[in-house]
């Protein structure tokens, strides 16, 4: 993730889940709840979380299955929140990047992955780097900040370039440079990866358009199933998630 991203969310890590949670209108949390819902794991299975932030999905994981968890994050501020909310449960935190993990071929289960995309140089080589970590037959879940459509689209533009912004300056000077910086990153994402190909299309998979508003669309390739759901039906989605099901473990790993 990029130095920005780090420095940008360090100090929020104590009031994170709390301010996020109001910001979004109690949408956040439920999104999360929605990402690990699409997997299927055991209670006997490790899953790896990525950028793992406050702890939020690795709670959620070890809450619905019982299994175990690796979270892993670059922010050492965010880690250290985790531990507190973690304490007790069978987490084990870990400091890293997405962009070149410290863990081997196939090691876990499945993995979950939060608003990550927007933050890394190269998204393809990225998801490459997560895929490979996963063992045939186990999911990468990624859910990412979407830009709805239709009429919901001004109502967005509003409240990114005025409200939240506003919001976040009654909170604190750390949330307002949040509040700033949330549109214009998930317009320009969106903008620049329009066709839904990038992030993915390099492990192998088709991505169209129209997959980003389906309900449960599979493009199946040698290596991976891939396709988009939206977390809310319809035009006014602002939250998606991606899913990768793993069939080959011989992803080539980027550049270290």
């Amino acid at each position: 993730m990029a130095v920005t991203a780090r420095t940008l969310f360090a100090p929020l890590g104590p009031t994170y889940d709390r301010y996020g949670a109001l910001l979004s209108f109690g949408q956040d949390p439920r999104w999360r709840r929605f990402l690990v819902s699409r997997l299927q794991v055991g209670a006997g299975d490790t899953v790896l979380d990525v950028a793992t932030g406050t702890g939020l999905v690795a709670r959620e994981l070890v809450r619905r299955f019982g299994c175990s968890v690796v979270g892993i994050d670059q922010s050492p501020e965010m880690l250290a929140v985790a531990r507190e909310r973690t304490r007790g449960l069978p987490v084990e935190l870990v400091e890293g990047r997405a962009e070149a993990l410290p863990f081997a071929d196939g090691e876990f289960a499945s993995l979950t992955v939060t608003y990550l995309l927007r933050y890394v140089d190269d998204p393809g080589a990225t998801v490459r780097e997560l895929a490979r970590v996963v063992r045939p037959g186990g999911t990468v879940a990624m859910l990412e900040f979407a830009v709805p459509r239709g009429v919901w689209r001004p109502l967005w533009e509003l409240w990114v370039r005025a409200g939240l912004p506003g919001a976040g300056r009654l909170i604190s000077p750390g949330w307002h440079e949040v509040g700033r910086f949330l549109g214009p990153s998930i317009r320009g994402f969106w903008a620049h990866h329009d066709i839904a190909v990038h992030p993915v299309s390099d492990v192998g998979c088709a991505v169209s358009q129209e997959l980003k508003c389906a309900t449960a669309v599979a493009h199946p390739t040698p290596c991976t199933h891939t396709f988009w759901m939206p977390v809310t039906s319809g035009a006014m989605s602002c939250a998606e998630t991606i899913m990768l099901a793993v069939n080959d473990s011989s992803f080539p790993s980027p550049a270290r």
